[in-house]
This record gives C-alpha cells, sequence and structure tokens, in this order.
C-alpha cells in the first residue's frame, strides 16, 4: 500500500494499478489532465474495472472528445466579473480559492482549469479584489468556497479567508465544498476544523462523494470531527455510469450519508466536461433512479436531482414529475386521481 500520493502515470504502474503496456496511451491523457490518487483511494482501486477504478485511474477514452463537449461545460467564466469568482445567483458566489486538489476525478467538470498546468492559484492582489467584490455587494448573503478544494489548504490560509470574510457583514453563510474528508481523511485535523469556523459565519461543510465504498471508517471519523464541532454537512454525488448508475448503489450511498449526519442536497446529471462521455447516463436512466429512490428510501435519503445548464444558466431540477393530468404517480407507478372522485 502506497503511503504518499500518486501524482505521475509512472507511479500508478509502479504500484500495479495500470499496466507498464498502457504507459503510453496515459501518458497522454496525463498530459492534458492532472493525476492524483491520495493512499486512501489507492488502497480501494479494483483490479478490474470498478467504480473506484473509474473515478480516479486515467483512461485512454479521456482523449474521445465529443462535438457537445466544452472546456467550460457550465459556463463559470461567463458570470466571473474578476478573478476567483462566480457570480450566477444573485445571493451567493463561488470563491475559488485555489485550482489543486487531494485526487483529480476523470469526470471533473472543471479538469481543464485544475492541476498543476492548471489556473494558477489567486494572487494576493486577485485575492483582495475578490474580497472587495463581495464586500461590495450587499445582496450576497452566501459565499461558497471551492476550486480546487479549499481544505487542502493549510489551517492558516483558511483562517485567512474566514476571518477576511468575518468583516463583511451581509455575508452570512460560508460553505467548503470538498472530497477531502473522503479522500484523505487524516488531513481533517481539530485546527483545521477550528480554522472553517473562523469566520463567525454559519459554516456548512458539502462533500463530494459517488460511491458507499468511499465512506470508510477513517472517511466517518473524518466527517465526524467536522460535525461534533457543530458544522452541519450536506453531499452532493455525481450521476457515473458504471459508478453509482443502479438503484442498490444509489439507496446504499444516500443512506450512508444520513447515517453520517449528512444530508443528502444534489446528485448532478453529468456536465459536458471533454472526454467524459464514457460516464454520461441518460434523463431518462436517472430519472428511473429517483423514482426508485422515492419508493425505497427515507425522506432524510432524497437528493434533488439537477442539470447544470450549459452556457452559465443555473441549475434546474430534471427529476421525474409524479402530478399530471390524469392525476398523481405513486411510487409504484400506479396512477390516482386528484382529488379523488
Amino acid at each position: 500500500m502506497t503511503t504518499r500520493t500518486l501524482r505521475t502515470v509512472e507511479d500508478l504502474a509502479a504500484h500495479g494499478i495500470v499496466s507498464d503496456s498502457n504507459l503510453p496511451e496515459l501518458t497522454q491523457v496525463a498530459a492534458r489532465y492532472a493525476v492524483a490518487i491520495t493512499p486512501a483511494m489507492a488502497s480501494l482501486i479494483e483490479p478490474d474495472d470498478g467504480p473506484m477504478r473509474r473515478q480516479f485511474v486515467p483512461t485512454a477514452a479521456e482523449v474521445i472528445q465529443t462535438r457537445e463537449e466544452r472546456a467550460d461545460p457550465i459556463g463559470d467564466d461567463a458570470h466571473s466579473p474578476v478573478e476567483g469568482i462566480v457570480h450566477r445567483y444573485p445571493d451567493r458566489v463561488l470563491l475559488k480559492a485555489n485550482h489543486a486538489c487531494a485526487v483529480y476525478c476523470r469526470f471533473c467538470f472543471r479538469r481543464e482549469m485544475v492541476g498543476p498546468d492548471g489556473i494558477r492559484p489567486l494572487s494576493a492582489a486577485q485575492l483582495d479584489a475578490a474580497m472587495a467584490y463581495i464586500a461590495g455587494r450587499p445582496e450576497i448573503w452566501e459565499v461558497i468556497i471551492t476550486g480546487g478544494d479549499p481544505l487542502i489548504l493549510s489551517p492558516r490560509r483558511l483562517r485567512d479567508l474566514g476571518q477576511r470574510l468575518a468583516a463583511i457583514a451581509h455575508v452570512r453563510i460560508v460553505r467548503f465544498h470538498t472530497r477531502v474528508p473522503a479522500v484523505d481523511p487524516e488531513n481533517i485535523t481539530g485546527e483545521l476544523v477550528a480554522a472553517l469556523k473562523s469566520s463567525g459565519k454559519t459554516t456548512w461543510v458539502g462533500l463530494h462523494a459517488n460511491h458507499p465504498d468511499e465512506l470508510t471508517p477513517a472517511a466517518a471519523a473524518a466527517c465526524a470531527r467536522i460535525v461534533d464541532a457543530g458544522i452541519p454537512m450536506v453531499s452532493q454525488t455525481v450521476l457515473l455510469k458504471g459508478v453509482n448508475d443502479n438503484p442498490a448503489t444509489l439507496e446504499a450511498l444516500m443512506r450512508r450519508f444520513v447515517e453520517l449526519r449528512i444530508k443528502p442536497y444534489y446528485l448532478h446529471h453529468p456536465d459536458l466536461a471533454p472526454g467524459t462521455g464514457h460516464f454520461r447516463t441518460t434523463f431518462e436512466a436517472g430519472q428511473a433512479l429517483m423514482r426508485d429512490l422515492n419508493g425505497r428510501v427515507s425522506g432524510l435519503c432524497q437528493p434533488t436531482y439537477i442539470l447544470d445548464i450549459p452556457g452559465g444558466h443555473g441549475k434546474a431540477p430534471v427529476g421525474p414529475c409524479y402530478l399530471g393530468p390524469e392525476g398523481v404517480t405513486d411510487p409504484k407507478g400506479r396512477t390516482h386521481r386528484y382529488p379523488p372522485a
């Protein structure tokens, strides 16, 4: 088992994750899209095709780009008034504090922007401009700190961000979106958790996980350190072919979130990122999964199935509709008149 993050295809070959014979084609993929697999995730990768391998190990399919795919699939750039800020909705902004991650997911919608060869971290002057933008717009109620993954930053840097947001009275909510509690759980230290609360605002953490196997005992302990500190958590999941596009896996994942005191929040339809066609499912398949989930598990376990509309037009729920001209459909697919005759 590796004790360090694997960052090259040669690292993957040396640890038996990929074959030496695949190195030439995988080197082409790695030249365009960053590779990083933490020890926690490397230990879960299956010898054959499986959910962990599909999420984290590069494949030649990533160089196949379809006509509809785009480098900026959800339109971040169109709504970026200053570097590091995305302001798509009136009451909230994204603050992209850095552009590196603990792991690099093979389906990432920001895959052209993250990693060592992606967009550079914000300079001091750029961060000043981003904070000035937030301070100058009283309609901004929530700041969502993302990237990249903000929880790879040091507690000192997280505290600095928090203290700067603390000085902006109209910001009431600070939300961090991350994969770190699952993929690098030892990084969730007491010092880091304290730094998350340093703004004095109401703090939330959104955890991205796509398969129940990611939520190991170590991940559960990391999440407990966050929740026990009074920070509520929500989940984000991407619907991925060969990873979680079946009822049993999706049910197990949502139940596991709730057991860990994480409220299921969004199930994302895959974005049109370059080289990710092998992950995409159909809306019909996603809606069928949501119908099945609705009939099988508690309301606590129900995420909202959404599409982030290409071009920066925002998120739209795309789950099944249960109300039609003939009445209301129940979880078993039977239609009932409403009001009853």
